[in-house]
This record gives C-alpha cells, sequence and structure tokens, in this order.
C-alpha cells in the first residue's frame, strides 16, 4: 500500500489513510514545501537567526485523530489505572529500578476493549503486535495481580465477550474457546505462506489460561459479583477444554487445518518449535506438555469456583483434572544420559517430542506432579544445558537445532523464565530459582531496565546479545518483573480466604526490599523483607491472617 499524499493546508501539513487523519502544526510557522514526487514527502524550513548565548525553540504539534471505524480500534488504557501507589526499594537497586520500568512499560501498552471502555486490557508488544492477544494478555494480567485487579478483570471481560460460539474451521473458531489475537484486517506473511483472519482463535492454551486467571483474580479479591457474571463463560470454557481432550489420546492437541494458520498453537508458536532430540521437526497433532498441565490447574481452579459460588459439576471437573494429570505423568517422562525430563509434547505419531526444552518450566506449580518429579524438572532446569546466563533457553544446547539466536530454538523469553521462577516457588523451591531471578535482572541492567521479549541464549561480551526483530516493549515481558517480586515475597493472597502467605526467598537474593502498594483486594499493603529473610507487613485489616514460612 502507497504513503498517503502530504498536502500544505495554510500553514499546517496534512494527510490521511482509511482509519485516521494527521496534522503537523509549527510554531513559529516553518515554510512548508511538499515534493511533487512522491508525494508523500514534506520538508519544513525555518529561517534562524543565532545569537550567542541566546536559546530559540521551534515547536511541531502532531495531531492524530480516527477518522474511520474497523473491526478492532482500541484508545490507550493508561488514564483507567493508578499505580501512583506501588514502589519498592531493595538493597540491590537494579532490581526496584527493573520495577519501575516494567510498570512504566505496561502503562504504555494498555488498551480499552472497544465494545467496554472502562475495561482495560494488555496489548501484547509493540511494533508487532500491538493487539489483544489472548494468551499474552492473560499472562501479562496474571502476573501483574500482586499489584492491579483492574487490568486482570478488564482482560477477562474483554476475552469472554469475543469466547467462541461456534465452529469455523477457517478461524479455528469453537464454542467456548478463547482466542488466540484480533486485528484490523487479515494478516498476511508471506514467507511463511500465513494468512491469519481478523479474529483468529488458534490456541490450544489460551482457553485454560484464562479459567486459571479468573480464579486467581477471585483469589487476589476481583469483586464477587464481577467473578459471578463470568461463571457461565467458565463454564463454556470448562466444555471447550473438557471436550478439546476427548480423542483418542486424551490430551489437547492442535493441529491446523486451514494450510495458512498457524502450524504451532502453543506460546512456541513457530514452525520449528518442537524439536526431536535429534533436532528433527515433530509432526501434527501435537500435544503439549504445558498445554496438558494449564488444564490440569484450570480445573483444580474451575472446582474451586463452582464449589465457591455454588454452581455443581465441581467434583467432576476435579476428577477429571486428577485423570490427566496421570495421563501426562504416564506419557511424557522421557531420559537421556543425563537422567529423567519431560518432553515438551507427544507428536501426530504418537511419540514424545523429546528434545529438552524449556516447555517444562510452565509445568512447575500446576499441581500435574509429585513431588519427586517436581525435584527432577527443577534440576533439569537449572541444568547448564538451559539455564545461561541470563535466563533459561527455549532449547537445549546439546540438541542438533540449537540456535541461540533461533526463535524458539534457542533463545532465551524473559516471560518463560519467570513462569519457571513463579512455579519454582509455588511449588515451595523458591531458592532454586535465584539463579533466574539474578539472570533476569543482570539482563534488564544490561538493556536499560527495559527487558525485550526475547533474546540471545548467548552472552555478548558479557551482555545479552538483542534478537533482531523483538517487541520492545512486550507486556508480558515488561510485567515479569512483577512476577519477580512475587518469587522474592513468595507471596500469595487469599481474600476469600482472608489470609496471605510469605516465604521469602533466603537468602535474599537482592538484599532487603520494601513493597508497598501490593493489593489485597481493594486494600493496598506493605511487605518488608531484611537481609536475613525477616517479615514484617503493614496495611492489612486486622482480620487478615499473615502466614510467613
Amino acid at each position: 500500500m502507497s504513503a498517503p499524499a502530504v498536502v500544505a493546508v495554510g500553514e499546517t501539513l496534512e494527510w490521511a489513510d482509511r482509519r485516521h487523519r494527521t496534522s503537523v502544526r509549527t510554531s513559529p510557522a516553518a515554510d512548508l514545501a511538499v515534493a511533487d514526487e512522491p508525494a508523500s514527502t514534506a520538508y519544513l524550513t525555518w529561517v534562524v537567526d543565532l545569537a550567542h548565548g541566546v536559546p530559540v525553540t521551534l515547536r511541531a504539534e502532531v495531531r492524530a485523530e480516527r477518522s474511520g471505524a474497523s473491526l478492532f480500534d482500541a484508545d490507550p488504557g493508561a488514564p483507567l489505572v493508578d499505580w501512583s501507589g506501588v514502589s519498592m526499594r531493595a538493597g540491590d537497586q537494579r532490581l526496584a529500578k527493573l520495577v519501575a520500568g516494567g510498570l512504566a512499560d505496561l502503562r504504555c501498552l494498555l488498551l480499552t476493549d472497544p465494545q467496554e471502555p472502562r475495561d482495560v486490557f494488555p496489548a501484547a508488544g509493540t511494533p508487532w503486535y500491538l493487539t489483544l492477544f489472548g494468551r499474552d494478555s492473560i499472562w501479562a494480567a496474571r502476573m501483574l495481580l500482586p499489584v492491579d485487579l483492574e487490568v486482570a478483570a478488564g482482560t477477562l471481560r474483554t476475552l469472554a465477550r469475543r469466547q467462541g460460539r461456534q465452529d469455523d474451521p477457517q478461524t479455528a473458531e469453537e464454542p467456548g474457546k478463547i482466542l488466540h489475537e484480533v486485528r484490523r484486517t487479515v494478516f498476511v506473511d508471506s514467507d511463511h505462506g500465513m494468512e491469519l483472519p481478523p479474529v483468529y482463535y488458534g490456541t490450544v492454551d489460551a482457553t485454560a489460561l484464562w479459567v486459571v486467571l479468573l480464579h486467581d483474580a477471585w483469589r487476589a479479591g476481583m469483586p464477587q459479583d464481577q467473578v459471578r457474571a463470568l461463571l457461565p463463560n467458565l463454564q463454556s470454557a470448562m466444555a471447550w477444554i473438557q471436550g478439546a481432550a476427548d480423542n483418542e489420546t486424551g490430551l489437547l492437541r492442535y493441529i491446523d487445518a486451514t494450510g495458512h494458520g498457524l502450524s504451532n498453537q502453543g506460546w512456541k508458536d513457530s514452525g520449528d518449535s518442537m524439536r526431536r532430540r535429534d533436532g528433527s521437526i515433530a509432526p501434527a497433532p501435537i500435544a503439549l506438555v504445558e498445554a496438558q498441565a494449564y488444564a490440569v490447574e484450570a480445573a483444580a481452579d474451575a472446582a474451586h469456583l463452582y464449589d465457591a459460588f455454588g454452581l455443581t459439576g465441581g467434583e467432576d471437573v476435579r476428577a477429571w483434572g486428577k485423570t490427566l494429570a496421570e495421563r501426562l505423568r504416564e506419557r511424557y517422562w522421557v531420559s537421556d544420559e543425563r537422567g529423567s525430563y519431560l518432553a515438551m509434547a507427544i507428536d501426530g505419531q504418537g511419540q514424545p517430542v523429546d528434545g529438552v526444552g524449556s516447555n517444562m518450566g510452565h509445568v512447575l506449580g500446576t499441581g500435574a506432579l509429585t513431588d519427586d518429579e517436581v525435584e527432577t524438572t527443577i534440576a533439569r532446569l537449572n541444568s547448564p544445558d538451559l539455564l545461561g546466563e541470563f535466563g533459561i533457553g527455549t532449547l537445549g544446547r546439546g540438541n542438533p537445532a540449537y540456535n541461540p539466536i533461533g526463535y524458539h530454538t534457542g533463545s532465551v523469553w524473559t516471560h518463560d523464565s519467570a513462569i519457571a521462577l513463579l512455579g519454582m516457588v509455588r511449588e515451595g523451591r523458591g531458592a532454586d530459582g535465584v539463579a533466574i531471578a539474578r539472570g533476569l535482572v543482570d539482563c534488564g541492567a544490561a538493556l536499560g531496565y527495559r527487558v525485550p521479549e526475547l533474546y540471545a541464549g548467548e552472552s555478548a561480551a558479557g551482555a545479552p546479545a538483542p534478537y533482531p526483530a523483538s517487541c520492545r516493549p512486550q507486556a508480558w515481558a515488561a510485567a515479569s518483573a512483577v512476577a519477580l517480586v512475587s518469587a522474592v515475597l513468595g507471596l500469595v493472597v487469599d481474600v476469600p480466604g482472608r489470609r496471605i502467605a510469605l516465604s521469602p526467598m533466603r537468602p535474599a537474593p537482592f538484599g532487603p526490599v520494601t513493597v508497598t502498594g501490593l493489593r489485597f483486594g481493594a486494600t493496598r499493603f506493605t511487605v518488608e523483607v531484611d537481609a536475613t529473610g525477616n517479615v514484617g507487613v503493614s496495611g492489612l485489616p486486622v482480620d487478615v491472617e499473615v502466614d510467613i514460612r
């Protein structure tokens, strides 16, 4: 598409496309010149007399207005959130700077739902993904829960309004399914033979993650009436999850039926991400290990919500989740010369995709593993094959397909490492995540406290090597800074149960820490942890139990 023509109207430059009208006005007025060819080029010229020590100020004011509606025109959501009371101090000041930078980036990524402008959600990232993404927006909102509830509530409702209602193979829509992404127009990537419709449902995991976010937001204090309003969507989501696993394998799996959609539909959605131990690409349909684990967690969380809100079926959903967890433990364990580990997936031939990958980190904390399996998984994540200087690699260094700058074949994704760290904390093994936490802070400090979406799995001159097309800022990368705070504190908030739990990392990896503006429902509170791990809490209602472990 050619660039719009620029015209000079009096002392203003103007141009327009199908959806926007843009103008530039200067002060003092500039001489305006528009090139004849191409007409999209314009020049502003000032004649300036400069005197020694006398400043001269030239201003150009750019205004952009929406002139036409599209399927998904979202406005900025930052004015609707208040994070002014959120702050932290740490002995290692880099952690505090990383949190401040992450929150600042997230504010820039917040958008409002065009169907209900009071609902705010995080766009996935800029410049490529400044729109609603199921998986990305959910994870970012979930990581933000310690300091913000409104973003989680807005994300849940924005996705619920677009929950699948019919079977449509071209969009991958199915009743109860949560979407993958929304765009203004068809997205075409001719290099990879991909053409995605404006509303696309090609994701195997966003539905379970939506359920988990609803549960976690309820625990964090999302108002009861708001949770209750989403219970029909919860039931539809669980029906889709259970129905999707009702096949000959009993596992949630995916395959692109159109030939021009996403060939991989988990978070590692590039076409070459599913690697066997010999480096070969596994055939579809694919049943990801983390998709099963998310579904296990979703079933347990849904059962809690069913019971708490008087819905029937809680025991059936709980039993289904336990059966899926058993199936995961039976099917996904493989071994090599270093011992046992979880395969990334089961492929279309019924074989484990036995490349060593970071997927196993997402299984931690979901309730899918035994204590011994947790220990084995953590040991493999912390092995030199996966854990590098700045985080966990997407693919093990010993794999023939390993490429430190490969999108999902060796690079490090900020959120991926943060999720594994949170899983360790939820399993009561926070101390095992200290190296991951320090690596993420080292990375943030080296990159100006704006952590990118992903970066190379090997450092360059002691610093993270950037991935050329990485989003920066990116929502779940920025929110990972808040996840770090949760991990350092070992914080669990349970508003319905009127309690919080704290199990801070010991020894404290970043020295003494004070975090202000944490959320217990509508109440904000403060946690202080000294260098030896002693904890102080202030600002909570008097009836709240504080469990320090």
